[in-house]
């Protein structure tokens, strides 16, 4: 279905301006009776005033108080545009304007006063949403809310029926995948089979690939923004109908879920990944066994979950590519995040970190993979806090600074949970120079890897081209067992 984002762009054209436009001329049809020339009407001058100065002040006390938060948290390394903190407080002025004019204004305009919050908080929505490029159409904002229908989506109860007949295109399923070996609680997944899966004859052993999205996540979010089935589809039609099976798993559980993928306070998500859902997919859809036919491709958040799978698990999984992802599983510095993700256990870090587990794994036999990242200044992320070049020089390759991530405070960058996917927050600009250390020490241990980059910002736009890159490269190496490792 090509045109499933088709429709009114919410990231870019008129639409999120016209709103944003129409909600302050609002806003002002609210605050006319505090303006001065009130004493046109003998009224005096001051009170309105005194009122108009409690919205303002308060409103841009909002917005620095936000931007303060914000800055000192480390929810994402990319700096939120200046827009946003405008809106935000727009929106404190607009609760504030619902009590100081209440007095002065007729009735209609106190019930407009109080409409005008709730669409200032669409107006922070908007701007949020043109910054991390989460949801691009009103259409696709509509069947995320409704929860409708993928691209390709059919029951799978009809699968059985299915079979035999040719296909254009695939079929997503929705799984619900018993959580046995693991005990993650965790969302219905879904499952991309490709058409040769309901070709007539002996059904091929196909080849897998595990789709991982960031933190703040749904399991489908790679199909409703990412693009991921249409992008098989047509990797599909040029292949005669053979592609991967897409494996769409939830490593998070809930939406704002920050398990890195690892095992720990925050829930088993390695095991699930690994116990139930790997086992239950080749069970269930005849997919093959062998751990070359399995890759992983994970962006942002997923993007640490690919290295960390194959790097741990080159019995399972034997090829990745990590997607804007950090260096390690990090909710913090290297303290706060064995804290927050492990409990304390400091040698569970050291077990999930894929530099620590590369520098004592002996030579892979044949895992490979690929770093995508942005060539931006800053990572993509608009040039604020980058790494200076030559930074970090002198260190071996893989090995991260003290302390990880700066611990936040006024203006900086701190290390915690992500937005749009971002997994470990940090300082912008990293994910590039990490990637270069991290696949040079995966290199000693007889891993092919490249780092490639193009041009664009930690977005789920950024994410879907490179996986539109990387299917041909990582299909050939799946669909091809026991090929040599090399990256092309």
């Amino acid at each position: 279905m090509i045109g499933y984002q088709r429709g009114l762009s919410l990231l870019d054209g008129w639409l999120p301006w016209a709103v944003q436009a129409v909600v302050v001329l609002l806003l002002l049809v609210v605050l006319v009776p505090l303006v001065p020339w009130s004493e046109s009407r003998r009224r005096p001058v001051r009170r309105p005033l005194v009122r108009l100065g409690l919205v303002v002040v308060l409103g841009v006390a909002g917005a620095f108080a936000a931007w303060w938060a914000f800055a000192g948290s480390g929810l994402a390394s990319d700096p939120a545009p200046a827009l946003l903190w405008v809106w935000v407080g727009l929106t404190v002025a607009a609760v504030v304007a619902v009590v100081v004019a209440w007095g002065p204004s007729r009735w209609w305009r106190r019930a407009l006063s109080v409409l005008v919050v709730p669409l200032a908080l669409v107006c922070v929505a908007l701007v949020l949403n043109q910054w991390v490029g989460y949801v691009t159409t009103v259409q696709e904002g509509w069947g995320e809310v409704t929860a409708g229908a993928f691209p390709d989506q059919v029951d799978a109860t009809a699968l059985p029926a299915m079979v035999g007949t040719p296909r254009p295109t695939g079929a997503v399923v929705s799984v619900a995948i018993p959580d046995t070996a693991s005990g993650f609680p965790h969302r219905d997944e879904d499952v991309w089979l490709p058409p040769a899966w309901f070709a007539p004859g002996p059904r091929p052993a196909l080849p897998a690939i595990m789709m991982i999205g960031g933190e703040f996540n749904t399991p489908g979010d790679w199909i409703r923004v990412g693009n991921a089935v249409q992008i098989a589809d047509a990797y599909a039609a040029a292949h005669g109908g053979v592609a991967p099976v897409l494996v769409f798993a939830d490593a998070g559980g809930t939406f704002n879920n920050d398990t890195e993928c690892v095992d720990g306070p925050r829930g088993n998500a390695a095991s699930h990944l690994t116990r139930d859902v790997i086992p239950f997919v080749e069970q269930t859809y005849g997919v093959s066994r062998d751990p070359r036919a399995w890759g992983v491709v994970g962006w942002s958040m997923g993007g640490t979950c690919a290295v960390d799978l194959a790097v741990m698990h080159p019995d399972l999984i034997d090829s990745f590519d990590d997607i804007a992802g950090d260096a390690g599983p990090e909710v913090g510095t290297k303290q706060q995040t064995i804290d927050r993700l492990y409990g304390g256990n400091a040698a569970a870090w050291a077990a999930y970190d894929p530099a620590t587990v590369l520098s004592a794994h002996a030579p892979y036999a044949d895992t490979a993979g690929r770093f995508d990242d942005s060539s931006d200044a800053g990572g993509g992320f608009g040039g604020y806090g980058h790494r200076p070049p030559g930074a970090g020089a002198g260190r071996p390759p893989g090995q991260r600074p003290p302390g990880q991530r700066p611990s936040g405070g006024f203006g900086g960058q701190a290390a915690n949970p992500g937005i749009g996917g971002r997994g470990g927050g940090g300082a912008t600009g990293q994910e590039l120079p990490e990637a270069r250390a991290l696949c040079a020490q995966a290199q000693t241990r007889a891993i092919a890897c490249t780092v490639e980059t193009q041009p664009g910002r930690h977005s789920w736009q950024f994410a879907s081209t490179a996986f539109s890159d990387v299917l041909p490269w990582m299909s050939a190496r799946v669909e091809a067992p026991g090929t040599p490792a090399r990256v092309t």
